[in-house]
């Protein structure tokens, strides 16, 4: 009877292995979906909201926060690296660092998942988000066409201005200068007031990089910037030496900060919302901080003045921030159905009440505050870098970006700073041919 006993025991047992070895992978699958980000701004709203996706569906969100933003990346590529990678990830950098990760097999193509029922989940988001996660048919990076990306916010980089000291200065506080010709000649009041002009995180060189940019647009328009990206225009074509040429106007004319080519954004920032300086070049997540710093400021967002009527003025922007699924995970379906829910009207109006971020959404437009929906205004004249079909070298970024700096510390002149960016742009072709 004890033999007997030992025998039905040891069969199942058996039996229970056998069972749990033919458990469907639906079945096996974790209840915690984990997500690694860079938004110390964030972080509190996510936890909030991974608190109410479990509570609604039973699976647990760890949002894990790794900041500041560069020592995210190095854990990203490392984890790519090992294969360890998260269930949702982001992927900081330019579109080239971005296609890397999906040509190495780390993230999810999710155009089949926005298409579905008509496209509902594509048709909740401005275009322009979407489009810094998408890469076209023919695209410079020979990436499969496809949407990779879900964009959480957007943010567009623009001009602000303090309408108190604009009153103070006898301006109209109502009115931002319209033309480039206009905000220079504010420039000798402002001296004369002993305030600062523009502010901004010249220091970094993206910024003034993006402030150029802007009026390359509007002076010769977008086929021209990118056919001089192709090396079918030099940068010593009269339309860039005009773009050249404002940055010593703005020095000549006392528009801009004495320190602002050393100056990092943070300092700007401070600059701008303790009322010691009248303009700010900054992204609209700039509401954010300018509220912690000082919320009784008085301002308002404007375009940079535009120099000429022939172009329209062209700002950088489009996707703020965005999550990629990671293709290789067990988890990629659950997480797809997290960044559904993630990216709704009532979870994107949240984030934005409490980040002050704009929303991807833009059905959750409506209930974003006064001063945010200025930057949103402008959302359709934005253009970025990652979303042309071509890119400029490094080295000629970094010699074009280091020659405005010296053209505002006024060491060498517009066709001078032209003629040494052209002589690096020829060297750099040649190499690559």
């Amino acid at each position: 009877m004890r033999q007997l006993f030992f025998r039905m025991r040891f069969i199942l047992l058996v039996a229970l292995l056998l069972f749990a070895g033919c458990t469907s992978p639906a079945q096996n699958k974790t209840n915690t979906i984990t997500v690694w980000h860079w938004m110390t701004d964030r972080d509190p709203a996510f936890q909030e909201l991974a608190k109410r996706y479990q509570e609604k569906t039973g699976i647990k969100v760890n949002f894990e926060l790794y900041a500041p933003s560069d020592a995210y990346s190095q854990k990203v590529r490392g984890a790519a690296q090992g294969a360890t990678l998260p269930d949702i990830f982001g992927v900081l950098g330019q579109k080239r660092d971005f296609a890397s990760f999906i040509k190495a097999g780390h993230i999810l193509d999710l155009t089949a998942y926005m298409d579905d029922g008509f496209g509902a989940w594509r048709n909740k988001f401005f275009a322009k988000a979407l489009a810094v996660n998408e890469f076209i048919e023919g695209n410079i990076y020979d990436v499969r066409p496809g949407i990779y990306g879900v964009p959480l916010d957007i943010m567009t980089i623009q001009m602000v201005y303090n309408k108190t000291l604009l009153k103070q200065l006898g301006f109209n506080p109502q009115l931002a200068p319209q033309t480039f010709t206009q905000w220079l000649e504010m420039g000798k009041r402002i001296k004369e007031a002993k305030l600062q002009g523009l502010v901004s995180g010249w220091g970094d060189a993206w910024m003034i990089d993006c402030f150029a940019n802007n009026y390359a647009f509007n002076i010769m328009g977008k086929d021209k910037v990118l056919a001089t990206i192709r090396g079918e225009v030099a940068y010593t074509d009269p339309d860039w030496i005009k773009v050249f040429t404002l940055f010593k106007q703005m020095k000549d004319s006392g528009i801009v900060s004495d320190g602002i080519l050393t100056m990092e954004n943070k300092t700007a920032e401070q600059l701008f919302s303790n009322q010691r300086a009248v303009f700010a070049f900054n992204g609209s997540w700039c509401v954010n901080v300018y509220k912690s710093m000082n919320p009784s400021l008085d301002y308002a967002a404007m375009l940079p003045p535009k120099f000429s009527d022939k172009f329209p003025m062209s700002i950088w922007g489009g996707a703020g921030s965005s999550f990629m699924v990671n293709a290789k995970s067990k988890n990629k379906e659950e997480a797809v159905k997290f960044l559904k829910w993630l990216t709704y009207v009532d979870q994107q109006a949240y984030l934005a009440e409490m980040t002050l971020n704009l929303p991807a959404n833009k059905e959750a437009m409506g209930k974003i505050s006064a001063n945010l929906a200025q930057f949103a205004n402008n959302i359709e004249l934005t253009t970025h870098p990652n979303v042309w079909d071509v890119s400029e070298f490094p080295l000629v970024l970094e010699n074009l970006d280091r020659g405005l700096q010296s053209i505002v510390l006024g060491e060498k002149t517009p066709e001078q700073v032209a003629s040494q960016v052209q002589k690096i742009k020829q060297r750099e072709l040649k190499k690559k041919r």
